[in-house]
């Protein structure tokens, strides 16, 4: 609804720098597509009670019904579909959440969970990869990282400095005071932590010398600086 939910012109902006690169558009489907997964899940999981394979929709069903589950194990009760099986209503329950009672059911088909592995998924985890990877080279943006935080800056100018630091106070202010003692101008920057790790991108407005980097990298707590103008 109109006042529900307010997009500034300068998010827009971001959105359409960063999504309307190839890797990005990628990146945007993947995005799309965990909201939807997200979504539902959320469906599913909130009113369980409303939506569960319980025995009274199991009655519903054909006998001889073949039950296929890969969506979650709590929205099918356990119990109901054993007796389902027992009664052949259900002549096959076919799952990778298998739960008791149904582990060493016969007519339980139990597959393994390996969504991850099918080849579209392999194919498609490869290029998220390679798309991430030279994100992170050409731009200092880090996505799904391990041991640090994601943090996804657009390009608003084409100097930008991607600082590794511990995640400690007054860091910020110590980059930001650096960088304005070299006469620079920070035209956008983000921070973000994880654990004992955090991550600085910052945007300036004109070209970075050798000597602001080696200072940053003086910085106490300071793990990595790179520079990374787009030419």
């Amino acid at each position: 609804k109109e006042g529900e939910v307010d997009i500034t012109d300068d998010a827009v902006r971001d959105l359409v720098r960063y999504y309307t690169r190839e890797a990005g558009v990628r990146n945007l489907e993947r995005e799309i597509a965990n909201l939807a997964r997200k979504g539902v899940k959320e469906i599913l999981m909130k009113g369980t009670s409303k939506v569960k394979i319980s025995a009274k929709n199991l009655e519903l069903m054909h006998s001889g019904t073949i039950l296929l589950n890969f969506s979650r194990e709590e929205i099918v009760d356990a119990k109901a579909v054993a007796a389902a099986l027992a009664s052949k209503k259900l002549k096959y329950y076919v799952t990778d959440f298998p739960a008791q009672p149904l582990c060493e059911n016969p007519a339980v088909i139990v597959l393994p969970h390996l969504g991850a592995s099918t080849r579209e998924a392999e194919d498609n985890s490869a290029v998220m990869v390679v798309d991430e990877v030279r994100d992170y080279l050409e731009n200092g943006n880090i996505q799904n990282a391990v041991n640090f935080p994601d943090v996804v800056m657009g390009r608003e100018s084409p100097y930008r400095i991607a600082i590794a630091n511990a995640n400690v106070p007054n860091m910020v202010g110590q980059i930001s005071s650096a960088m304005a003692g070299a006469g620079l101008n920070i035209h956008n920057m983000v921070n973000r932590s994880k654990g004992e790790m955090a991550y600085t991108l910052v945007d300036v407005d004109s070209p970075v010398n050798k000597g602001l980097v080696e200072g940053v990298a003086r910085i106490k707590g300071v793990l990595a600086v790179r520079y990374l103008p787009t030419s």
